[in-house]
């Protein structure tokens, strides 16, 4: 229920559009590149702490949601003028599978190791496929997730050429609020979230108890428009659907969904229209709320962070709000959590990424007992 944007502090945004981001808290002085490797270890070395001594599977994995580092505008000036060729070192690391490649080596993972990259759908689709790899066989566990670092002149500039940022620079703790009437654009944000998914039988071999179950995984492409959905919402039903029929439950069985929501004039009533097609009449009983009111815009790491909203939805029993919403979109019927947390215990949660391309992804997350 707190905002964690501000002011832009990693560049002078002075004369920029939009001068406010969700940036990391005390953001090391690092390029995107290095950064994303840094954000990567801080979140494998919190799994190595969850997994408390327990050995790895030997059959492991790796499949990380990533985009390519974005330059450095000065500094890809001076090459141009100086013809300088960056080294090839740098060029590894800013690649969009840098973060999987680190992670392989770290932990050993001698498996398939992948980089999805599809926008803002990408590691939503990075732990459906290390999911979908376990229940083929092909590996007992899978270090799935993603990072993206966002906050720099490049993406600001190109993003609000656009129209897709907010540009509420007087007042930027209330800039993201997906589903109300007043929006005017995501705020970009920074981050990471990663799991360690294993198959049952993994877990029980080494007596570990997992946090949650991943238990539904769906996509989808709307075939539709770039930076646009369908009005009607169906590539995002056709998501959700999905995901339900692989958990083996009704839509009945949802009791809270961590929407995409994403504060955009588009996005919103898409997404809403598809919850209303797939949920029908439940529709009205199921809390809804975004994460992005609070955390901004993650793009390929948004689908990770927020299944790990939805892990601790189901631990806790608490549902998050969104932030800033005071007066609905008509078009976006739904029972927003608002103003405060929602008590109250949930046993399957529902999150939705959808990625400018047209990718949709959708993952169910169970409690476990």
């Amino acid at each position: 229920g707190e905002s964690g944007v501000g002011p832009i502090t990693s560049f002078d945004a002075t004369g920029f559009p939009v001068r406010f981001a969700a940036e990391l808290r005390n953001r090391p002085k690092l390029d995107q590149g290095q950064l994303k490797i840094e954000l990567t270890e801080r979140c494998w070395n919190q799994i190595q702490q969850q997994l408390n001594g327990t050995p790895l599977p030997q059959r492991l994995g790796v499949c990380v949601g990533s985009e390519a580092a974005r330059p450095d505008l000065e500094e890809f000036a001076l090459r141009l003028r100086t013809k300088t060729a960056p080294e090839m070192s740098e060029l590894r690391r800013n690649a969009a599978d840098a973060p999987a490649r680190w992670l392989a080596r770290a932990s050993g993972a001698n498996g398939p190791v992948s980089t999805i990259s599809t926008a803002c759908t990408s590691s939503s689709q990075a732990i459906g496929e290390g999911l979908l790899r376990i229940q083929r066989g092909e590996v007992d566990a899978m270090i799935v997730g993603g990072v993206d670092v966002l906050v720099g002149p490049l993406m600001v500039t190109g993003f609000s050429l656009l129209g897709a940022l907010s540009t509420r620079n007087d007042d930027p703790q209330r800039a993201s609020r997906p589903f109300d009437v007043d929006r005017d654009g995501f705020v970009l944000g920074e981050g990471a979230g990663f799991l360690l998914i294993e198959s049952e039988d993994s877990a029980r071999s080494t007596g570990r108890v997992p946090l949650a179950e991943l238990s539904g995984y769906g996509n989808s492409c709307n075939a539709w428009r770039i930076t646009d959905s369908p009005p009607d919402g169906r590539g995002a039903a056709q998501s959700m659907a999905a995901a339900l029929e692989a958990a083996s439950l009704s839509p009945d069985d949802i009791g809270y969904i961590n929407a995409h929501g994403t504060s955009t004039g588009m996005n919103d009533p898409s997404e809403s229209a598809g919850i209303q097609r797939v949920f029908g009449a439940s529709t009205a009983a199921i809390p809804v709320s975004s994460s992005k009111s609070m955390m901004g815009h993650l793009v390929a790491a948004c689908g990770a962070v927020e299944a790990l909203v939805c892990m601790e939805v189901v631990r806790q029993g608490k549902i998050p709000p969104t932030l800033n919403l005071e007066n609905a979109d008509s078009r976006c019927a739904l029972a927003h959590v608002v103003g405060e947390p929602q008590q109250g215990p949930v046993q399957h949660a529902l999150s939705n990424a959808f990625g400018f391309g047209g990718s949709n992804g959708s993952l169910v997350v169970s409690s476990w007992d």
